[in-house]
């Protein structure tokens, strides 16, 4: 019923907002976000008819991004937004035209909560949580445009080390819409470290149907960009979250220095 209109909010006064902020202030082009960042579900949805051990798995978030994120962000003093919630209530790197936005099964476990929303449903969810994260994100964009701040656009991910059954070989991976600049530097300088297998738009590859950060906030403003991945298990804890934010820091360093992208 597209008239029906949905009158309590979808978050409580004391749940958190939609999206936190890291290093406000940071002063280098880089330019952080987390879209998997946390896994949280609204109150109001209950779990979603998801096991709790489900909401552990990489279905309900990026695991150890976030804090390979806050430790970037700290690294190379840049600022930095995450999503607070999970994808599995909203997923903020999809289009809103996404048959996979709201989820109804992610790898081999079925969502019931998110089965027969109807469009209010949807909306607030739109509402709530995609909405906020991504007005907050363009306006500090916007603000740096005005300004003419050079800007260099990352976003952090991770992805599991087997997906229905089949491994996957690389440590991480570097992905990329049409701007291919700084991703194709970052491949060039951790090849030559020869340590690594790195995934080429491995093991997902950005589109302007399946992806929202890149192509809305990279391609769409002309920003270079690049998305890394980085396999979930390598920074699970917090010891491989520095070592892994020390070791992106540096490539992210010399991919721009050597692509004079500033």
């Amino acid at each position: 019923m597209h008239g029906e209109t949905v009158t309590e909010s979808l978050l409580a006064a004391d749940e958190p907002a939609a999206f936190s902020i890291e290093n406000a202030q940071g002063t280098s082009p880089f330019f952080l976000t987390c879209d998997h960042a946390g896994r949280r579900i609204p109150r109001s949805l209950g779990d979603l008819g998801v096991a709790a051990s489900e909401l552990e798995r990489h279905i309900a978030w990026d695991i150890g991004a976030a804090g390979v994120m806050t430790r970037l962000a700290a690294r190379l003093d840049a600022f930095a937004i995450a999503q607070t919630y999970s994808r599995l209530v909203i997923d903020c790197n999809r289009p809103l035209d996404s048959p996979t936005l709201i989820p109804l099964r992610s790898e081999r476990t079925d969502i019931p909560g998110n089965a027969n929303l109807t469009a209010a449903l949807r909306e607030q969810r739109v509402g709530e949580i995609f909405a906020p994260y991504h007005a907050r994100t363009a306006a500090e964009l916007d603000a740096r445009r005005e300004v003419q701040r050079p800007t260099i656009l990352v976003t952090v991910h991770s992805f599991t080390p087997v997906y229905l059954d089949v491994a996957r070989p690389w440590q991480v991976g570097i992905l990329y819409h049409r701007d291919k600049r700084l991703a194709h530097a970052m491949l060039r300088v951790i090849r030559e470290e020869g340590r690594w297998t790195v995934g080429d738009n491995e093991p997902y590859s950005v589109s302007d149907t399946s992806d929202y950060a890149i192509p809305v906030y990279g391609t769409q403003r002309g920003l270079a960009n690049v998305e890394l991945e980085i396999r979930q298990d390598l920074i699970a804890g917090e010891a491989g979250q520095a070592e892994w934010a020390e070791r992106v820091a540096d490539w992210l360093s010399q991919a721009v220095a050597v692509s004079a992208l500033i």
